[in-house]
């Protein structure tokens, strides 16, 4: 033996060859039932902000660069469901949609056999957790280079309790100590096969996540925690479904704003756009707007060209003037409404008349006859309500309840018109300084109002993204004390003074 030869008693401990996986597997676990939340679908399957649970979270890993494949295991029946879903959006990485197992583990099982034998990343996901974030999965995937196992987890902010089989307090543990699990749990291939092999010898095997597999099985491996968030939480329960959907409204209030005037032109030039209630206020600043980045925009209101959104016969003629001149209708927007004040009893039927008919019957009609058009171009329809909408108000009765009636318009048509390819959005401004607004307050601080072409500005931005089923909040920014203003994210449940959501049609 020469004295460059490493081997016997006192040769020194062999380095780890460096992890070098082929790829980087996403397995979305859609296998539950949705018995808590009582529904006869699986709960993967119900529609939140306008598409399926499931589409939202392999929308994630469809986006996200780390990932290089999706495979998803589906509740039994259901299979063909996700597949039709898959191509619908069209989302590239997914190889495979296959039906999972009885439990969790047997489902793991599965997704492994799926994957196949070469070294890999592979990354767990609760199908039901459809807000996780780009930064979660990054940090997951860039921790596999230095550990065997990582697990996703936020800090407790409740006391966790132990108690015993008479629900008796037997231990109060440290919570800066403890975390609340979330998922995705990620894994070098080899790690997490090699802890359910030695699994299945144990006769009494059971864990609720992988992450306590490889715990008790392969106990000497370092389980990386790295930082989950609040808003990634798992739809389990009939609240959920309410969190989760708020959620979307608040990220979509941040829709995405493109750089600078050349981007807005070369997504708005070729484009038509109908606007009912574009002489004034938000309506005609997005008139204007658009029509100074390319679009060919076609206002209609009842003071300019005698439309009334009301009445199907002037809808049909406005939609078909635009329609003749330009062959095409990418969007429709309607800002059109009246705003009345006055105690319900004391108003008179031709006021209730007036509010009902333009604040929802107007685009009810205006939707109906807009579906034909926008289905060639798999364009959008957009709607305003008022921060109103989130609580009734005296003496603002009929109008908050048409403004909550267009939210829930806004919510049901995205799902409807899904399969034609027709987004449906509504945007909620604050306070916002219009003609509308002045004729029922009488003149405000400037200072206080949101300025009409900051809305408009977002109602661009809206119309040329993806969203779909979302009411948009626009604020101004914390801290502006003057016109024109940003939109911002606005607190849950936040009230505002009724707002000038819109131009008087």
């Amino acid at each position: 033996m020469t004295q460059d030869q490493t081997t016997g008693p006192d040769a020194a401990p062999e380095t780890p060859a460096p992890w070098r996986p082929s790829r980087t597997v996403a397995v979305v676990l859609a296998g539950g039932t949705g018995t808590r939340l009582g529904l006869g679908i699986p709960k993967q399957l119900l529609k939140i902000a306008g598409k399926p649970i499931i589409e939202h979270t392999l929308a994630v890993f469809e986006a996200a660069p780390e990932i290089d494949e999706i495979i998803v295991l589906m509740a039994t029946g259901h299979v063909e469901d996700a597949r039709q879903i898959v191509e619908k959006a069209g989302l590239r990485k997914v190889t495979k949609v296959i039906e999972g197992g009885d439990t969790r583990n047997a489902t793991t099982r599965i997704a492994l056999d799926a994957v196949g034998p070469a070294d890999c990343n592979i990354l767990f996901h609760d199908a039901v957790r459809p807000l996780l974030s780009g930064r979660i999965v990054r940090e997951c995937v860039n921790a596999l280079w230095t550990y065997d196992a990582v697990d996703v987890a936020i800090p407790s902010a409740d006391t966790i309790i132990q108690v015993d089989d008479n629900d008796c307090i037997t231990d109060i543990p440290v919570r800066s100590r403890l975390r609340r699990g979330q998922t995705p749990q990620a894994f070098r291939s080899p790690t997490i096969r090699e802890a359910y092999r030695i699994a299945e010898g144990d006769p009494n095997f059971a864990a609720t996540d992988d992450c306590g597999v490889v715990l008790r099985y392969l106990p000497g491996t370092p389980i990386k925690v790295i930082d989950g968030s609040d808003e990634n939480i798992k739809v389990t329960h009939p609240v959920d479904v309410h969190l989760a959907d708020k959620l979307f409204q608040l990220a979509a209030a941040q829709a995405p704003r493109l750089t600078d005037h050349r981007s807005y032109t070369e997504e708005l030039t070729g484009r038509t756009i109908v606007v009912f209630g574009g002489s004034y206020g938000i309506g005609h600043e997005l008139s204007e707007l658009a029509q100074r980045y390319g679009a060919q925009v076609f206002p209609f209101s009842r003071s300019t060209t005698g439309t009334h959104v009301e009445r199907a016969e002037d809808v049909e003629a406005a939609l078909k003037t635009a329609f003749e001149a330009t062959g095409r209708i990418d969007h429709v927007v309607v800002t059109a409404g009246v705003l009345e004040k006055g105690a319900l009893a004391e108003m008179d039927e031709a006021t209730m008349d007036r509010v009902l008919q333009v604040n929802f019957v107007g685009p009810v009609t205006i939707a109906r006859q807009s579906l034909p058009y926008l289905q060639q171009t798999k364009g959008q329809l957009l709607l305003y309500t008022s921060s109103s909408y989130t609580r009734g108000r005296a003496r603002y009765a009929l109008y908050s309840a048409t403004k909550a009636a267009l939210v829930n318009l806004t919510q049901a048509l995205a799902d409807e018109w899904a399969e034609f390819g027709v987004r449906v959005n509504c945007i909620n401004p604050e306070r916002t300084a219009t003609p509308m607004r002045t004729r029922a307050f009488g003149e405000e601080p400037e200072h206080t109002l949101l300025a009409a072409e900051a809305v408009a500005q977002s109602s661009l931005d809206v119309l040329i993204s993806e969203l779909t089923g979302q009411v948009i909040d626009v604020r101004r920014a914390p801290g502006d004390t003057a016109a024109p203003a940003v939109p911002a994210q606005s607190a849950p449940g936040r009230v505002e003074a009724p707002a000038g959501a819109a131009s008087a049609s």
